[in-house]
């Protein structure tokens, strides 16, 4: 395991007006710090530009591939992470276009890293988005944790100064995945630096 902290970094993945998301990620940011074994950092889509159109060549079979100027922070921030954590809601049964374009950008920064999900969404609670995520993740080589964080009818559940009526719970939750992320985050760290990863 590294000796320092592991370089949490969570994505708030609606870029819309009006959007939720960014309660939620503050939200789980504070679960994230009080866990103690993370340095978060934050991404927030809304603030990269974040092209649509591809290159012709995939960014998977040229990884040294500039990004566009708007994009190289947001490259830094994930070829830095030893964990990411995703916050999206469910558009339509899926998940945004800004996180597709975001993901579809990068190629080895997601691979061999674990990535956990916090969904909200009126019915499922993100439910749908998530399950869609890991497939994608899958393809990438990533490793996507088993448990999640999930609020169902999440405008019932927070105060309108973005706390929750009952913390318990979600509070659990996060705990939960937030284990799973270290352990994760700490045995594929160390595997990336003894043993690269070449697998194509």
């Amino acid at each position: 395991m590294p000796s320092e902290r592991l370089n949490l970094v969570v994505i708030t993945g609606s870029v819309r007006e009006g959007r939720f998301g960014p309660v939620v990620t503050n939200w789980f940011v504070e679960q994230a710090e009080q866990h103690g074994q993370f340095a978060v950092k934050l991404i927030d889509l809304a603030s990269f530009d974040l092209p649509l159109e591809l290159p012709s060549v995939p960014p998977a079979l040229q990884p040294d591939l500039p990004r566009p100027a708007g994009m190289t922070e947001l490259t830094r921030r994930l070829r830095s992470a030893d964990a990411i954590v995703i916050v999206t809601p469910d558009y339509n049964r899926s998940f945004p276009a800004s996180l597709k374009a975001a993901i579809d950008w990068h190629y080895t920064e997601w691979r061999a890293k674990p990535i956990g999900f916090v969904g909200y969404s009126g019915a499922s609670g993100g439910l749908l988005a998530i399950e869609q995520l890991r497939q994608v993740f899958n393809e990438l080589q990533a490793h996507t944790v088993r448990d999640y964080v999930s609020f169902p009818r999440y405008y019932e559940l927070f105060t309108p100064e973005g706390t929750l009526h009952a913390p318990e719970g979600p509070a659990g939750a996060a705990k939960i995945m937030l284990d799973q992320m270290l352990w994760w985050g700490s045995v594929l760290h160390d595997a990336r630096r003894d043993r690269p990863y070449s697998a194509a």
